[in-house]
C-alpha cells in the first residue's frame, strides 16, 4: 500500500505492508483526510516527530470483530488510551500516560491506504453527510472541547483570536451555541466565512482590544497569541489556549498574575459533540477547503498547505 512519510522535514512516499488488526481494532481505508497545523509542525520538527502523519480523516472500515462495523463510513477518536489507568478509569483516557496519539504519538496515522484504530475509537457517519464534510470531524470535536472544559454564561461576549482552519471552526461553534463571537483576524477573505455565519469580524493588526472580554480564545498559531490575548481579557477573565506552536513561547507573566488571569490548555474533544453539528449542517465548511490532492500528491499538498493564508488541504484515496 502506498504512505506519506515525514521525516527530517521532508514529505516522502512509500510503499508498506497493510498494518496487521489487533483484536478489538478496525482495518480502515482511508477515504479522504484532512492536513492541519500539527501535521505542518510535526514536518517542521515537533514532538521529533518521523513516520505516517495524519489524524484527521472519514474512512471505510474494511475489517472489524464488530460485524455491523464493517462497511461503514466512520470517523474517529485519535487517542489510544490503556483502558486500565486511573486516568482512563476517570473517562480522561485522552490524558492517559501510555496512550499512543493516531498520527503524533507511536501511533501510524491515516495519511495511508490502511490503516487501524480500536473499535471503540470508531463513529459512524451519520446519513447525509457528505465525505468533504465529515473529514472536519476531528477539529470541529476540537472546537467543542471549550463548552466541554469552561462554563460560559449564555450570550456572552467571546473573542476568538485568529482566523485560520480552527479559529473559523472554534467562532462558528461558539456562535451555534448562541454566543456572541467576535473573531479577530488578519484576512478578509477568511473573516467572509466566519461573517456568513452570524459571527462579528473584525480585521485586526496591532492594534487590538484592552481587557475587554470575559473570554478570550486565542487560535493564532503563532507564539505572540498568548501575549495578545492576555492583552484582550479582563481581570479575572478566562484564556482559553488552542494554538500548537513548535518551540518555546516567551510571555511576561506579570500581567496573567496582576490581574489574575486564568489560563486553560484545550486540545482534543469529544466526537460525540462534533457529529450532531455536522448533521444539522450548521457548520459552514465548503468555503473552507482550499484544495484536494490525491494521496500520491502528498508531497505538493503538503507544500500548498503550507503556503501563508491557505484554509483546508484534503488528501484523497488513490483510486
Amino acid at each position: 500500500m502506498l504512505a506519506v512519510y515525514l521525516e527530517s522535514g521532508a514529505v516522502h512516499l512509500r510503499r508498506a505492508a497493510v498494518p496487521h488488526r489487533p483484536q478489538g481494532f478496525a482495518l480502515l481505508r482511508l477515504l479522504l483526510g484532512g492536513i492541519c497545523n500539527t501535521d505542518l509542525e510535526l514536518q517542521r520538527g515537533y514532538y521529533g516527530f518521523s513516520g505516517v502523519p495524519g489524524h484527521e480523516f472519514v474512512a471505510e472500515v474494511m475489517e472489524a470483530d464488530t460485524a455491523a462495523l464493517i462497511g461503514q463510513r466512520v470517523v474517529g477518536e485519535i487517542n489510544v488510551a490503556c483502558t486500565r489507568c486511573e486516568w482512563c478509569r476517570r473517562g480522561l483516557g485522552r490524558h492517559c500516560p501510555g496512550r499512543t496519539v493516531l498520527g503524533i504519538v507511536n501511533h501510524p496515522g491515516a495519511f495511508e491506504e490502511f490503516f487501524t484504530l480500536p473499535e471503540r475509537n470508531l463513529h459512524v457517519v451519520p446519513e447525509g453527510v457528505p465525505l468533504e464534510h465529515a473529514v472536519f470531524a476531528e477539529p470541529l470535536a476540537a472546537a467543542c472541547e471549550i463548552l466541554e472544559q469552561v462554563s460560559i454564561p449564555c450570550s456572552e461576549r467571546v473573542a476568538v483570536l485568529g482566523d485560520g482552519k480552527l479559529g473559523l471552526l472554534i467562532a462558528q461553534v461558539l456562535q451555534a451555541h448562541g454566543y456572541k463571537v467576535h473573531q479577530f483576524g488578519r484576512h478578509p477573505e477568511k473573516l467572509r466565512i466566519a461573517a456568513a455565519a452570524g459571527v462579528a469580524t473584525e480585521l485586526s493588526g496591532d492594534n487590538l482590544p484592552t481587557a475587554e472580554y470575559n473570554w478570550v480564545v486565542d487560535a493564532t498559531g503563532s507564539p505572540e497569541g498568548l501575549r495578545r490575548a492576555a492583552s484582550m481579557v479582563r481581570p479575572r477573565g478566562t484564556v482559553i489556549l488552542k494554538s500548537t506552536v513548535h518551540g518555546a513561547v516567551g510571555i511576561d507573566t506579570a500581567p496573567i498574575i496582576v490581574n489574575e488571569i486564568t489560563l486553560v490548555g484545550s486540545r482534543c474533544g469529544r466526537m460525540e459533540a462534533a457529529l450532531p453539528l455536522l448533521s444539522r449542517n450548521l457548520i459552514r465548511l465548503d468555503e473552507m477547503i482550499a484544495g484536494r490532492f490525491a494521496l500520491d500528491e502528498a508531497p505538493k499538498a503538503f507544500e500548498r498547505a503550507a503556503a501563508p493564508g491557505t484554509l483546508k488541504v484534503l488528501l484523497e484515496a488513490v483510486r
